[in-house]
């Protein structure tokens, strides 16, 4: 990855890459951190929280927390009734912790995050890119969050398009197929008309 972003269209290719990473990443002193945005939770999916999310994998990685993070989260904890770390100051610490080692971010399904929240994940992303040149990010999402992506992320992101082909799409319904526990249950017709009409709804997407 020689650009510092890039932008799939398609969710499952953020797990294919986190795995691949990870595999790669161990015992080469490389950080790997990932998140997965959920619509059914969005509302929940704050800035502060997604960021804290990726802050706290990325010292994971570090094997032992630094001392200023230890200081923050202590000095937190000092105010009434205790509170996590505010945006900016988990934007700070994810900035020095990314420049300790290579790190990679990768998100999946940046398109299912509020609107609201995207511009500020976007805009902290970009600073921790700038500070860190050594990191570098992955998101998947759908075509319309495209120019905003680009635009929060100064263009120096690399856009991939991936799209389904109704080959592999009806290769993969007859393969689901054969392994239906309870094949006698539609005739050769139904399934003529299962691969027929889901394989070109779905190109279509």
């Amino acid at each position: 990855m020689e650009e510092a972003a890039q932008v799939l269209t398609s969710c499952d290719a953020s797990s294919l890459v986190m795995d691949k990473l990870g595999d790669w990443a161990f015992g080469q002193g490389v950080t790997v951190a990932g998140f997965y945005f959920d619509y059914a939770v969005r509302e929940e999916q704050s800035p502060a929280s997604m960021l804290g999310a990726i802050l706290k994998q990325v010292v994971s990685g570090l094997g032992e927390m630094p001392e200023e993070i230890a200081r923050a989260y202590e000095g937190q904890k000092q105010v009434i009734g205790g509170r996590a770390p505010q945006l900016a100051d988990i934007v700070k610490m994810l900035q020095n912790t990314a420049s300790m080692k290579r790190t990679f971010i990768c998100i999946d399904a940046l398109d299912e995050c509020v609107a609201g929240y995207r511009v500020k994940i976007l805009d902290s992303l970009n600073q921790v890119l700038q500070s860190s040149q050594g990191t570098r990010l992955f998101m998947t999402g759908r075509p319309h969050i495209e120019a905003e992506v680009g635009k929060r992320l100064s263009g120096r992101g690399t856009t991939i398009r991936i799209t389904p082909h109704r080959r592999d799409i009806i290769s993969y319904l007859q393969r689901r197929l054969e392994e239906d526990t309870t094949p006698d249950a539609m005739d050769g017709n139904l399934k003529a008309d299962i691969l027929k009409k889901i394989s070109k709804d779905v190109s279509e997407m």
